[in-house]
């Protein structure tokens, strides 16, 4: 798992790649709160567009990242899932929860 950030106009933006499964997620759910709390943004994008694979693991890192956001008031969205990871995330329906979104 590899993971880049940036942060502008108080929008943080996480691109993670390679495979977010349950031997990674523990480690994403840690990095993706230190930069949300390193970065105090109003807004957090998780950008899943270098995501060659993900299981339920991943759902459970966006549901801290959205407890995270919410408790400083921001909010968070997934962006430009491929399609494997895409087919996680509609299983779950975390998309009543959190806004998905593909911008490819």
């Amino acid at each position: 798992m590899k993971y880049a950030a940036s942060f502008s106009s108080g929008r943080l933006t996480v691109y993670l790649s390679g495979e977010l499964d349950h031997h990674a997620a523990g480690e994403a759910i840690r990095v993706v709160g230190e930069l949300i709390e390193d970065n105090m943004p109003r807004e957090c994008v998780l950008d899943f567009s270098g995501l060659s694979f993900m299981d339920s693991s991943g759902i459970a890192v966006i549901i801290n990242a959205g407890r995270k956001m919410r408790s400083l008031g921001g909010r968070l969205s997934v962006e430009n899932p491929a399609p494997q990871p895409r087919k996680v995330l509609e299983a779950s329906g975390i998309e009543r929860l959190i806004a998905v979104a593909t911008r490819i």
